[in-house]
């Protein structure tokens, strides 16, 4: 009984952290996306350094995203 109820804790507790993994991803993209726009609006000039610099940290964004949902699948079926 006291194992089902710790399993079930640990199951609950990896789909959390996969949900948290996944909207703290969106928030940043976002953030991210958001920063540049309005970087490219005060400096237009600049635009394809930007463009370069906010694909290259939203990719890294969504690794570490993608690091948490991972882990929390390997609580899921360890």
């Amino acid at each position: 009984m006291l194992l089902d109820a710790t399993l079930a804790l640990a199951y609950a507790g990896a789909g959390i952290g996969a949900g948290l993994a996944a909207i703290a991803a969106a928030l940043g993209v976002g953030r991210i996306g958001a920063s540049a726009l309005e970087s490219i609006a005060r400096q237009p000039e600049a635009t394809g350094d930007i463009r370069t610099n906010m694909i290259i940290m939203a990719a890294f964004v969504e690794g570490v995203a993608l690091l948490g949902v991972l882990t929390c699948m390997l609580i899921v079926f360890k």
